[in-house]
């Protein structure tokens, strides 16, 4: 197995990781040539990160990790498709992590254009269109709960993505519900740095 953390020590790790880079302390570990080398047969990841594409939002550095640490998976707007779910069960079956992480962060470009594209009725070109299409339950159902912001629909849609991630796959459900694994959500600050923990599933 990969790691023998609980999905509660490896959210503990990410939480104290994270801790450090918002107060300047990041100590960059497991980054140099003999971790490199140790990693050349196998990995042993103790978290995925499934995460928003954005520059910003460099997961190694944001949670104080080096390499081996994290298996990552990034779209804009971390919209599922079948090559994330694919990568998140090779994740949790092969690798045996325990923690999926679900990253948002505020002021997202793509949930900006999904709430436009919703109140203008106008769709982006191109595979853009398939972006704002996945996203658009999380806008609507915000809507309905009367949030307008742009941050209040980052962190319905974690919440949502982190449920669909478990009810889409079989192996992330049985890991769930064997409590191998958990799935957090977790909202982003660009300004401060610091992630904050909006949903779970299973025991953190």
């Amino acid at each position: 197995m990969a790691t023998y953390l609980t999905p509660a020590l490896a959210w503990r790790r990410l939480r104290e990781g994270n801790e450090r880079f918002v107060n300047g302390e990041s100590s960059h570990p497991n980054q140099d040539a003999s971790r490199r080398s140790s990693l050349v047969e196998n990995q042993h990841p103790f978290a995925v990160i499934f995460g928003c594409s954005d520059s910003r939002l460099a997961a190694e550095i944001i949670f104080d990790l080096g390499l081996g640490d994290a298996f990552v998976v990034r779209t804009a707007g971390q919209v599922i498709d079948d090559a994330v779910l694919g990568s998140l069960e090779y994740s949790i079956s092969v690798l045996g992590v325990p923690l999926i992480v679900v990253l948002g962060h505020d002021s997202c470009g793509a949930v900006t254009a999904t709430k436009s594209a919703v109140e203008t009725g106008e769709m982006p070109v191109g595979f853009m269109r398939d972006l704002v299409e996945r996203i658009t339950p999380s806008v609507l159902t915000s809507l309905r709960n009367d949030q307008h912001e742009i941050n209040e629909m980052v962190v319905e849609h974690t919440k949502q993505t982190s449920q669909r991630l478990v009810d889409s796959s079989r192996v992330i459900a049985d890991a769930v519900d064997e409590g191998r694994a958990a799935v957090i959500g977790l909202k982003y600050s660009l300004k401060h740095g610091r992630a904050k923990l909006v949903s779970g599933i299973g025991e953190v």
